[in-house]
């Protein structure tokens, strides 16, 4: 009887840290995935703050299009700053313990800029279904201050709804086990290590996802539906290709990042798929912000001309 009590007592007590499993499992490749992780964190960070110069410094690169552009480069050093940093420093020394207060920051961190991203590249969707379908009139549509209130909605819209959600992990505590099997502090794994009711926050949790995903992800499915649709109807091939060429840049992100978030939350969560539901997640978490300024800049004439420009 007493054995039983003190074994309820141990289950009952708080844990003040998590253990983030990461890639623990393959202990043999700690450093080559170090030095990988690396160099994709140096990749990113350079070729993103490059873009923000190249928007800032060329004044033909001052046109709502690049100015989107510069906003998406800067949140995506703040994104893949908010994941790598941690994750590398475990990699490299073994120690995988965050604790809980540093799990929230990060997680609040990690959903306010995921979803900052989603409007934004709704913004962009929208901007460049004006620049093709309503050529005429884009001038006038997308002002300065469109531009800005589409700027200042896309970074304000994930704020309000993150520190709700940061006020109801607040009130949840954890009792053990205080393993999370992944690289970073999802909501998921967090939440299934709580000792406390959880029934509000998952609801409330639903009820952000369904108004901060679908929504943001709609229009950008509706932009470029008018948008091919207009394509479509161009005469000839050089017109068609010269204005797929002025968004395929864009498609191209929004395809790699809606396709992989996509594949992590819709898969299945067995034991069978958690390795490769880890895979997909380096994708939209690390690969993708390292690899927007690359499609930008390899893709994109004007980046390549005012980059020219810097070199020489």
């Amino acid at each position: 009887m007493h054995l039983i009590e003190k074994a309820e007592e141990d289950n009952q007590t708080v844990i003040t840290e998590f253990i983030l499993l990461g890639f623990g499992n393959l202990p043999e490749l700690q450093i080559l995935l170090f030095l990988v992780f690396l160099v994709i964190y140096i990749v990113t960070m350079s070729g993103n703050i490059l873009i923000i110069v190249l928007v800032v410094t060329d004044q033909h690169l001052h046109t709502p299009m690049y100015f989107f552009l510069g906003n998406l480069s800067c949140l995506e050093t703040c994104y893949t700053s908010t994941i790598l940093p941690r994750m590398l420093a475990s990699l490299l020394t073994g120690d995988r313990t965050i604790s809980v207060g540093g799990c929230m920051i990060q997680f609040s961190f990690f959903g306010y800029l995921a979803t900052t991203e989603c409007y934004l590249l709704a913004a962009m969707s929208y901007d460049r279904y004006l620049a093709i379908c309503k050529p005429l009139r884009y001038a006038a549509l997308m002002n300065g201050r469109l531009c800005l209130q589409l700027i200042v909605g896309s970074w304000m819209s994930g704020f309000l709804s993150c520190v709700i959600l940061m006020c109801f992990m607040s009130q949840l505590t954890f009792c053990g086990p205080n393993e999370i099997d992944h690289f970073f502090c999802d909501f998921s794994p967090m939440l299934k290590l709580s000792c406390s009711d959880s029934s509000m926050i998952t609801l409330f949790s639903f009820i952000l996802v369904s108004l901060d995903s679908p929504c943001p992800f709609l229009l950008t499915v509706t932009s470029y539906v008018c948008i091919i649709a207009t394509i479509l109807r161009i005469p000839s091939t050089t017109g068609r290709q010269k204005a797929f060429s002025t968004c395929s840049s864009h498609l191209i992100v929004v395809t790699v990042f809606y396709g992989t978030i996509m594949t992590v939350y819709l898969l299945p969560n067995t034991n069978t798929l958690k390795a490769l539901n880890k895979v997909f997640s380096v994708f939209y978490t690390v690969l993708t912000p390292m690899l927007n300024p690359l499609i930008y800049s390899l893709r994109n004439k004007e980046v390549k001309e005012a980059l020219r420009k810097i070199i020489s």
